[in-house]
């Protein structure tokens, strides 16, 4: 196992996964959807959202592509499609960051929509548990977009099963550290709002989409690569 390679496909991975989770941008919703709670409240909640996108991630990562091969899904086919999505959904943050950011505040207000209590409205221990994982995991933090990116990145693993082992360590280890990440800033999602501020927030995450916008590209070469390159020697 080469500690070059396994370094390389953790910053692939981190680039792409922190980029669609965006906690910072994230911090910003959840301060507003929180504010009846208690400081002690939201730590604890915010606690619960990182072990649960933790899961979430991890899940895509591990699973998404064996599950996807078991329907006749190639790897080939796979990062083609997994890379023009990730590209697709970095183009649309790029340009369209306010749009996604009132799709966020609407899925993490969803209880109010479904005819229960907004989740500003509950003080009780229940259901900040309940809150927890839906909506506020999942698809405030990571939703379809992150699942998809999480699924396109395990995808990129390599043919040769001696770095696959390499390769999985990279890949758990960013999903981690964007969990910590999540958690930690959820946690102080106040002295973010205080400290960054809108402005600054939607040009970090212009900065993301675009490094989303590149991982995307890498992936779909690879898949043009797989696809295109035989056919090539062949000739």
């Amino acid at each position: 196992m080469s500690i070059d390679f396994t370094i390389q496909q953790f910053l692939l991975a981190l680039s792409g996964l922190i980029a669609i989770v965006n906690p910072i941008g994230g911090a910003f919703i959840f301060a507003q959807v929180t504010s009846a709670y208690s400081h002690a409240e939201r730590v604890l909640l915010s606690r619960k959202i990182g072990v649960y996108a933790a899961l979430v991630m991890l899940g895509a990562l591990w699973a998404g592509t064996p599950i996807l091969n078991f329907f006749g899904v190639t790897l080939a086919a796979l990062r083609i499609a997994g890379g023009l999505v990730v590209m697709s959904s970095a183009w649309t943050q790029l340009n369209r960051p306010e749009a996604r950011e009132a799709r966020k505040q609407a899925e993490a207000s969803g209880s109010k929509d479904r005819g229960s209590a907004p989740i500003e409205a509950s003080r009780d221990p229940a259901p900040l548990a309940e809150i927890a994982f839906f909506p506020l995991t999942l698809p405030f933090t990571t939703g379809p977009g992150t699942i998809a990116v999480a699924i396109t990145l395990g995808a990129n693993r390599p043919a040769a099963y001696a770095d696959r082992f390499g390769f999985f360590i990279g890949v758990t280890l960013a999903a981690l550290v964007v969990a910590l990440a999540v958690a930690l800033i959820y946690a102080s999602a106040d002295r973010v709002v205080a400290l960054i501020g809108p402005a600054r927030a939607r040009v970090t995450g212009r900065l993301f989409a675009f490094l989303l916008l590149c991982v995307g590209t890498q992936i779909l070469i690879t898949g043009l690569t797989d696809v295109f390159a035989p056919l090539i020697a062949a000739r």
